[in-house]
């Protein structure tokens, strides 16, 4: 499929021809559900923690004599059934990471991107440079109507466009071995340049 170039004043750069196997295909959200799933159980900390019976601070004392009360038996006040007292079967840290094969990973970013070009919302960029000033930039991001962007370059990215591109707000730049489903998912526009149109097919064919 054929689509426009633009540059980031707005005017015309050609045309870049995408490949129908990485841009084409038909989205199927149980596939982009599962890699999301993926990346943000990745991104989970799992620090959560509370006090068992054993860790809370509390008196070890026998609160009242076994037998002849008519109560049940109750060695301390740590028990998980009293005020204060330790958690039962509670949260501690763990990963909450789960598999997920390289090959479906890859086939997440080709309906992601695929995603985008069928909604509309991507965008091919002749070039990411910049002169490094921020106010440029963002009356051009401005300009172009870019609400929430995500710019993907080549290899690495421009030193001045980044920094240009840094203290912008929903305006995030990545190089191709940083794009990932999540991230384009969540943006309003899909920018790539033509380096990072090139990466991302020798990346996924």
């Amino acid at each position: 499929m054929k689509t426009d170039a633009i540059k980031l004043d707005g005017g015309s750069a050609g045309s870049v021809e995408l490949a129908d196997e990485i841009f084409g295909l038909e989205p199927r959200a149980d596939i982009l559900h599962r890699v999301v799933r993926w990346q943000r159980a990745r991104a989970q900390q799992g620090t959560h923690k509370v006090l068992t019976k054993s860790e809370v601070s509390y008196s070890t004392k026998k609160i009242y004599r076994q037998k002849g009360t008519g109560g049940a038996r109750h060695g301390s006040r740590k028990a998980p059934i009293f005020r204060h007292g330790g958690v039962y079967k509670g949260p501690t840290p763990r990963s909450h990471e789960h598999d997920l094969t390289k090959k479906f990973r890859a086939l997440g970013l080709r309906h992601a991107l695929s995603a985008k070009a069928k909604a509309g919302e991507l965008v091919i960029l002749e070039a990411a440079e910049s002169d490094g000033k921020t106010s440029a930039l963002a009356k051009q991001v401005r300009d172009l109507g870019w609400k929430r962007a995500l710019i993907i370059d080549g290899a690495s990215v421009n030193e001045d466009f980044a920094r240009a591109a840094r203290n912008i707000a929903n305006l995030d730049v990545l190089p191709s071995m940083g794009a990932n489903v999540y991230d384009i998912l969540r943006s309003d526009t899909l920018v790539l340049t033509r380096a990072g149109v090139e990466a991302l097919e020798a990346r996924l064919k």
